[in-house]
């Protein structure tokens, strides 16, 4: 992959909400040239995960909005997570399209995994509370999330917001949305 493309997964149960508008804002530093995909879970809605991994039967190959999301997930070389902090971890929708993932681990010729492993992995977050270390369950499971896979982790940006638009009065997380998918980082 040597032209950089990002899909920018909007996982919160509200639209235009602050982790989104902290992505917009980064994502506006991007060149013109970067490809921006972005996709919101509600409009993507999946059935409940059925964990098939031990039984007689394979997972089902993907349709539908699984499909879509398999394919926006494979297709860019930066994947980048946007969801607010709900309840000290990932919203339902952002979990449910991971909980996906152990299926498509095992999709006979997708390699998934090593697919993976060619991308880097961002999270862009707003929360309510005052300190960035409750964050730290979010945050902490996406970076795991790419270990495991052998992805590059890119970083996190953490904006802090109650109402939607508080986060762009954040003016830490508005300077630090700038340079985020810019600067170089550490692998």
């Amino acid at each position: 992959m040597s032209e950089r493309s990002f899909t920018f997964l909007i996982g919160s149960g509200r639209r235009d909400g602050n982790s989104e508008r902290l992505a917009r804002r980064a994502a506006e530093a991007l060149s013109s040239s970067i490809e921006q995909r972005w996709l919101h879970l509600l409009d993507l809605p999946l059935a409940p995960f059925a964990d098939l991994r031990h039984g007689d039967s394979p997972f089902p190959p993907p349709a539908g909005h699984e499909q879509t999301l398999l394919d926006a997930t494979l297709q860019p070389t930066d994947l980048v997570f946007v969801a607010p902090l709900y309840w000290y971890g990932l919203p339902a929708a952002t979990k449910l399209y991971l909980d996906y993932w152990s299926a498509w681990l095992r999709l006979p010729g997708c390699d998934f995994k090593g697919r993976m492993a060619q991308k880097t992995f961002w999270a862009v977050t707003a929360i309510s509370d005052d300190e960035d270390r409750m964050a730290a369950p979010l945050i902490g499971s996406l970076e795991l999330t790419a270990g495991y896979l052998g992805a590059r982790w890119g970083g996190a940006l953490l904006g802090h917001g109650n109402r939607p638009g508080d986060v762009l009065h954040d003016a830490r997380a508005v300077e630090q949305a700038r340079t985020f998918f810019t600067e170089a980082r550490d692998a």
